[in-house]
């Protein structure tokens, strides 16, 4: 054993993350992994991991002589399920073989045959054409019951927005202001983030080198990203378009980032760019929907926005939500305060006018003058302070009025306003639309390298011109699409011949002809 070793560990770890970004990884952790081990989980980035396998830098025993005193008694307290499932190592905790061979086999159904195809489109077990009976509310709710249905004490089954029993949730015991998985649209493999609007606690334990340490309990907002839940949309964006080539479903219903000092510190605001340079990067479709009840506020818009990555971001918006950049009582104290709204009510209420009358007309008497003053100046203040809430309410309406997903629309900011009760239909078409364009576009470029990204696209859209997807997609699944690769292909041949040929001089091309 040597530096040589060490040199070997080095290769394999080089390795291992090129290949995180070439192809799919995955690692099961089914007993103690060490070292280099334990790193190599990581740079895989996906992780299994089974409830009685450890994953460590150095054994505790070793730790304990290096403190000078018995500090650990278990290699879980280093490395086991209690440590890596909440700091974002393990996407799934298994606990057994048996089950662990099952969350890989369920894993592997959402991926492709090859790093370079789409993954599998299935026949849908679920109609695509059903009603989603779930409806999201403005009250806290399970994010969960969203996208795979629930049961209600009545016994009565309500039904999500993907393929009944297809939700795989991944990265559960991090960052849990946030849900991350993977599910069926239709028969369809589609990443899917949505956000938790409970509140949560994150627990941070006490080092037990340290006695003064103490474990911590952080209560965390629903509808906020802070650092952590932040960092696991960003790590789970990345994972889907890596290896994956899964098209994404954002359900954003974000009032924004925590941005306090802690969470600063923390940098909430690292791992808010690191959402973005992941949907830059991104190369399959992406669908932000902001769902029924649900708001998308100031910067936790700015991250998502279509204008990140034009060629794949799609917004939508439900026509009961909403999207601006404060809330509306907040626009309300920055635009409209108390000597707006005075102005205000002087301008129209006439009770307000008539005061304002008997107040100039008492200033220009000499008789009285203060006395009466005194008296109509009090009678305006308090109808001012009467019709104040009143005031307040219309202008909150109001602005209210400017974030809803008919002005969205109207500005183009979304690209359409839909109801939740018909959303799984419509996105369903919408991304085997998109997927078939994509799969097109991608054999043109394979068989002409020249053609530009925009050209081939204009290409794969002159087959199909219809606005509706669902008609698009069967005119799409009409034509003969490998006829006309072939046929792009042979262009291609005959143009590079062409070019080849007239690069020679002229006294040899005549010899270069059979």
């Amino acid at each position: 054993i040597g530096v040589e070793n060490l040199q070997g560990s080095g290769l394999i770890a080089g390795e291992t993350s090129r290949a995180y970004n070439e192809v799919f990884t995955l690692s099961y952790v089914t007993g103690r992994s060490v070292g280099i081990g334990a790193y190599l989980n990581r740079l895989g980035q996906r992780v299994i991991q089974m409830v009685n396998g450890p994953m460590i830098l150095t054994g505790f025993g070793a730790l304990n002589k290096l403190l000078g005193k018995k500090v650990y008694t278990s290699q879980d307290q280093l490395g086991g399920p209690q440590v890596m499932v909440p700091n974002g190592v393990t996407h799934k905790l298994v606990q057994n073989d048996q089950e662990g061979v099952g969350a890989i086999l369920d894993w592997l159904a959402f991926t492709p045959k090859t790093a370079c195809h789409p993954s599998p489109v299935l026949e849908p077990t679920d109609p695509v054409d059903r009603d989603v009976t779930f409806v999201p509310s403005k009250t806290p709710y399970d994010p969960r019951h969203m996208l795979d249905g629930t049961v209600t004490p009545e016994g009565e089954r309500l039904s999500g927005f993907f393929d009944e029993g297809t939700f795989q949730e991944y990265l559960e015991g991090w960052g849990r202001s946030v849900v991350v998985g993977r599910a069926k649209l239709g028969g369809v493999p589609m990443g899917v983030i949505a956000v938790e609007t409970r509140n949560v606690d994150r627990r941070v334990p006490a080092d037990p080198a340290n006695p003064a340490s103490q474990e911590v309990l952080e209560p965390q907002a629903g509808q906020v990203w802070f650092p952590d839940s932040a960092h696991k949309t960003a790590a789970a964006i990345r994972d889907f378009n890596r290896g994956e080539n899964l098209p994404l479903m954002i359900f954003a219903n974000w009032r924004g980032f925590s941005g306090g000092t802690r969470d600063m510190y923390n940098e909430v605001l690292k791992f808010g760019a690191q959402i973005v340079d992941a949907l830059v990067e991104y190369k399959h479709p992406v669908f932000v929907y902001i769902p029924p009840g649900g708001e998308l506020r100031g910067g936790s818009w700015v991250v998502i926005d279509p204008a990140i990555n034009p060629a794949q971001m799609e917004m939508y918006a439900d026509v009961e939500s909403r999207g601006g950049i404060l809330e509306p009582a907040g626009i309300v104290e920055v635009k409209f305060r108390a000597p707006q709204q005075k102005e205000l009510m002087h301008r129209l209420d006439p009770e307000l006018q008539r005061l304002d009358a008997l107040l100039e007309g008492s200033a220009s008497s000499e008789v009285g003058k203060g006395d009466a003053e005194e008296d109509v100046e009090a009678q305006i203040r308090a109808r001012e302070e009467k019709l104040a809430p009143l005031y307040t309410q219309i202008a909150c309406e109001f602005a209210d009025l400017h974030d809803r997903a008919g002005r969205m629309e109207a500005k183009g900011v979304i690209r359409k306003g839909l109801e939740w009760r018909r959303a799984r239909e419509y996105f369903y078409w919408r991304v085997r639309r998109r997927l078939i364009e994509q799969d097109a576009v991608r054999r043109l470029q394979e068989v002409d390298t020249a053609i530009s990204v925009e050209d081939a696209r204009s290409t794969v859209a002159s087959w199909a011109a219809e606005e509706d997807d669902k008609a698009a997609v069967a005119a799409l699944e009409a034509v003969d699409i490998d006829a006309k690769v072939e046929a792009a292909r042979i262009e291609a041949l005959k143009r590079k011949v062409r070019e080849v040929y007239e690069q020679l001089p002229e006294a040899e091309r005549a010899s270069a002809l059979p």
